[in-house]
This record gives structure tokens, sequence and C-alpha cells, in this order.
């Protein structure tokens, strides 16, 4: 990895889990190295995966098996920007499919307790639109949804 800033993410012994489930799950994602602690840890013993390197959509990120202490919470979430409702299904299926929970407005959450935004590029838009009635349609539409349906923001942003 060769970024000057990387996302370090901290995890209970399953960063390695979490950074395979990210690569195939989204695109421009891998996992990069993987190093071992050379001596025992607080959260580990010798030889038990320390840290992986992994990207998430592009996104140069660090896994850090750091032990319990630490959560993570909605403070910190991907937002993932979609072209339409078959890749926002696919992404939303497989995060909660594999674990994870619905929360509210395009948000969920993964079983390693990271929050995602999966997020129609039309919603950006129509939230966006330079008519404050358009964008008030498709915010009020979106309060109403947990998994953002594209066809009911499009309705909305038309009115």
């Amino acid at each position: 990895m060769t970024s000057k800033n990387t996302i370090c993410l901290w995890f209970d012994g399953d960063a390695l889990d979490a950074a395979q489930f990210y690569a195939r799950t989204f695109p421009d994602s891998a996992v990069g190295a993987v190093f071992h602690a050379p001596s025992d840890y607080p959260a580990g013993k010798k030889g038990d995966v320390l840290t992986v390197l992994f990207t998430v959509a592009g996104i140069p990120c660090m896994g850090l098996n750091g032990g319990a202490e630490f959560k993570h919470s909605e403070a910190f979430s991907f937002q993932i920007a979609t072209e339409d409702q078959a890749e926002t299904d696919r992404l939303w299926n497989a995060i909660v499919g594999h674990g994870g929970q619905e929360s509210a407005c395009g948000w969920c959450k993964d079983r390693w307790g990271l929050s995602w935004q999966i997020t129609p590029r039309v919603l950006t838009e129509a939230i966006a639109d330079p008519d404050p009635e358009v964008a008030r349609r498709a915010f009020e539409a979106m309060m109403t949804m947990r998994k953002i349906d594209v066809a009911a923001i499009e309705a909305a942003r038309a009115g």
C-alpha cells in the first residue's frame, strides 16, 4: 500500500475475515499483506494475524486485531455510491445477509459492526436538486426507507 493516509479499523480477531468479505463484495477491493504478531500482545499470541492491509472500493485500509475493547459505531461509515437498483440490492443483501443488520435511510451494518451507506446516485442527485421542492420530496421519501428504492426516489423526484 503506497497511500500516505490509511483508515485503520479495529477488529476483535477477525480482521482477515472482514477484509476477505469486503474484497469479494465491493468492486475495486482487495486483500493485500497480512502481518502476524512477532510476539504475544494483549489481544493475541505470537503468530496470530495482527494486521491486514486491504482496500475497500479503492480506499486503503488496515484491519487491526486489537481485541474486544473498542467497537465500531455509526460515527464512521463507508458510503458506497451505486448506479442502479440491482447494484444497491446486491451490496445491501451481501452485507445484511452475511450477518449484518438493516438500519434507516440506506444505512446498514455488517457483522463486524461497521456501518455502510448504500446510496444510489439517483438519491444523491435528487436531494441536491436545485428545486427545493424536488429535493424535499426525495428526502422525505428516503426518510421512510431502509434499503433505498430507486423507483420510489425517481417517482418522488418527478412529483
